[in-house]
């Protein structure tokens, strides 16, 4: 969820270490579309809520994998460190030289939060984006936060109408405010998180339009995993978001990158929402299917084969 660094420091991995040699359960593996993942967690914490963390691992995994058309490492340590309460808690990701989450949980976690978490989906997303340095955080928090929401979609796990009713809520805040000087120098929470989800919503967009709903920002993302391997490899963002263009014939990321990199440009999301079809506001949000790009939302929400 915050911003993930690849190279771990040595107070980061004394901190992985100690959740694991501590955890009651070490070595726990969960298969994801043939990726092993290892679950290092306290199970006796959770009492009778232990025999939902694999579940709960294994659902986050397979909805990322479908996504992409993998999941985005070979193998990946989880660790899960228990805490008071209940619900998902923040985590992080990172890759240097194996996959490492960490995911904070609440040990009376209920069956109806983990069915409904976007935290450890998010974080294994970033898995699939190749390190591009800080100065590009906008990107690899703006994809999960973007990807996070279609991916749970296609895969039946949240509705179409609760995505873009949040997107409708809160995408305004990665608008540029007073002193913005684009995405690559603007660093505050919104800009980094809803702005970098709204050039990913306006990529997709304008993917899809570009080439009849014959591609999309999927296809893109699933290009530039398969070239790279992921947040264990560094690129420079030109090189992604090339990879991306290329994979769907349309040099949208570049041109987008370009427009709003240095720039406080601001798209006009009030009629994109009416070019969606996204009306209303808060719980009565709803679609219109008559709206001019309403199949292009429909495209977007539709779950993809693999490649």
């Amino acid at each position: 969820m915050q911003r993930r660094s690849r190279r771990l420091t040595a107070g980061v991995l004394a901190c992985f270490t100690a959740i694991a040699a501590t955890a009651a359960a070490p070595g726990t593996t969960v298969t994801i579309s043939g990726a092993r993942v290892e679950v290092d967690y306290a199970s006796a914490a959770f009492g009778d809520g232990a025999a939902l963390i694999l579940p709960w691992v294994h659902r986050s995994g397979e909805i990322v994998a479908a996504y992409y058309g993998r999941f985005p490492a070979q193998r990946l340590t989880l660790s899960l460190q228990d805490a008071p309460g209940d619900g998902v808690h923040g985590g992080r990701a990172f890759a240097n030289p194996d996959a490492h989450i960490r995911v904070g949980i609440g040990r009376a976690v209920t069956a109806g939060q983990l069915l409904s978490d976007w935290v450890l989906v998010h974080e294994m997303t970033h898995l699939a984006l190749p390190d591009t340095g800080e100065e590009h955080a906008w990107l690899s928090e703006g994809l999960a936060t973007y990807v996070e929401g279609v991916a749970r979609v296609q895969a039946g796990n949240r509705s179409e109408v609760d995505v873009w009713s949040e997107e409708l809520s809160s995408m305004p805040r990665g608008l540029p405010q007073a002193g913005d000087a684009g995405l690559d120098h603007t660093h505050t929470w919104g800009r980094t998180y809803w702005g970098g989800a709204m050039f990913c919503l306006l990529a997709d967009v304008e993917i899809h339009r570009r080439t009849h709903n014959q591609r999309g920002l999927q296809d893109a993302l699933r290009a530039i995993l398969a070239a790279s391997g992921g947040l264990s490899a560094d690129w420079p963002i030109a090189r992604v978001l090339a990879r991306g263009d290329e994979a769907v014939g349309v040099p949208v990321l570049e041109e987008l990158y370009a427009r709003y990199r240095d720039a406080a440009a601001a798209p006009d999301l009030v009629q994109l929402w009416k070019d969606l079809g996204v009306e209303g506001a808060g719980a009565a949000v709803h679609l219109n299917e008559a709206a001019p790009l309403a199949d292009i939302r429909r495209a977007i929400m539709r779950a993809r084969p693999p490649p």
